[in-house]
Parts: structure tokens; C-alpha cells; sequence
């Protein structure tokens, strides 16, 4: 009796610890824009930093490539790899608007055009990055726009020839922030090689920047932030 005990005992306990992980699992399965990414560190967030950069995998990466170019000058890093303008917009009220800074730099849209979450329009690209702008600008936030750099193919997903839709999707924000007297950051322009690509150099599998890559746009981010914010 005692032996068919402890085996009921332990079976409730993995059935537990099964259950636990379950709903573990299922609970960051549901987060589908990744709520909780940041949650804990917006907590800890008790002064306004002076930007907030909002983006994906590239801008998820600046912080572990160069930590310094954000502390030194109190930005906040919300990239969050692999994600698509959707995905951005509906944390754009955590992860910048509820953090109250004085501009936001949005990079997006390159895993749109990878199709990350299935096929989606530029124009309904353009549109979820136009929607973030008009969200910073409702809460007193200065969006400062970035061109999409430039990709010659994607190394999880080849043949896509995102070149053309790059530069496409490109001149359409370029057109808006004229339009609309925002700060355009033009990345794609400094870094583009002779087949609208990243050169190795500058990232080592032509989508993902090196350190090189990162100085050279946080020379041209730091002059707009500058011009757009006087800081």
C-alpha cells in the first residue's frame, strides 16, 4: 500500500509539473506580440529615456553588438527579433507610449516583406508603420522614420528578392515623413552595395549588421535625433 501510494504521489506530481509546463508553454505561446519581453524592465523604468528605438531582430541586436551607444545617451532598445509591423503596433502602448520619451526611432518592416506571418501588402506594411507614427505623435512622441536597409535575399527564407520591395516600401515612408515634415533616417542609402544588398562587411549574413554596420547608423541616427530633437 505504501509503494502504491508513493506511485500515486509521484504521478500527481508530474501530472502537476506536466500541467504547470503546459500552461507555461501556452501562456508564451499566446503572447503573440511578446507582451512580456520588456514588461519587467518598462517596470524599472522610472525616468524617461530620451528615445526609444522600436524594431525587430536589427534593432533587438544593437544592445548585445554596442550596450554603450544606448546607455551613453539614455535610449531605450525595444527591438524584438523576428517581429512584423503588426506585431510592433499592438506593443507600441508598452513598449513606447507608456514609457513617455521624447522621440521614438521606428525600424520596420523587413520580416513583413520576408513574410514572417504570412503575405502582406507594402501598402498594409506602410500603413502599421504610418498607424506607430500617429500613436507618437497623439501621445506628444516624435516619430523619426527609418528606411528599411537594404537585403538582397534572406537567409532563412531564400529566393524572395526583397531588393526591389525594400526600396519600394522606402520611397513610400521617404514620401510620408516629406509629407508629413518628419525626420527621415536614410540607412539604406549609406550601406547599400552594387545589388541594393548588405555588403559582408557590414553584416555578416547580409540581413543582420555587423559592429561596422551598427557605427555607421548610429552616425546617421545620432545627427537626425540631433536635428529632430535638438539633443
Amino acid at each position: 500500500m505504501k509503494r502504491i501510494g508513493k506511485i500515486l504521489g509521484l504521478g500527481l506530481a508530474m501530472g502537476g509539473l506536466l500541467m504547470a509546463t503546459s500552461v507555461s508553454a501556452q501562456t508564451e505561446k499566446g503572447d503573440w506580440a511578446q507582451f512580456g519581453r520588456y514588461a519587467d524592465a518598462n517596470k524599472r523604468v522610472t525616468t524617461p529615456a530620451k528615445v526609444v528605438f522600436m524594431g525587430n531582430s536589427i534593432t533587438d541586436g544593437w544592445w548585445p553588438k554596442d550596450s554603450t551607444f544606448f546607455i551613453d545617451n539614455n535610449f531605450l532598445d525595444r527591438g524584438i527579433s523576428g517581429q512584423t509591423t503588426s506585431e510592433m503596433l499592438v506593443r507600441f502602448r508598452q513598449d513606447v507610449i507608456n514609457l513617455k520619451p521624447k522621440a521614438v526611432v521606428i525600424l520596420a518592416g523587413i520580416n513583413d516583406i520576408a513574410h514572417n506571418n504570412g503575405v502582406i501588402s507594402l501598402e498594409n506594411v506602410f500603413g502599421n508603420i504610418v498607424s506607430m507614427a500617429e500613436l507618437a505623435r497623439y501621445n506628444k512622441i516624435t516619430p523619426i522614420i527609418c528606411s528599411v536597409l537594404p537585403a538582397y535575399d534572406f537567409p532563412w527564407r531564400r529566393g524572395m528578392n526583397p531588393a526591389p520591395k525594400v526600396i519600394e516600401l522606402n520611397k513610400m515612408l521617404k514620401a510620408y515623413a516629406d509629407k508629413e515634415g518628419l525626420t527621415y533616417v536614410d540607412y539604406h542609402s549609406a550601406m547599400k552595395d552594387e545589388r541594393d544588398g548588405l555588403p559582408k562587411n557590414l553584416a555578416s549574413d547580409e540581413v543582420h549588421p555587423t559592429l561596422e554596420g551598427y557605427k555607421i547608423m548610429e552616425k546617421i541616427v545620432l545627427e537626425a535625433i540631433h536635428k529632430t530633437i535638438g539633443e
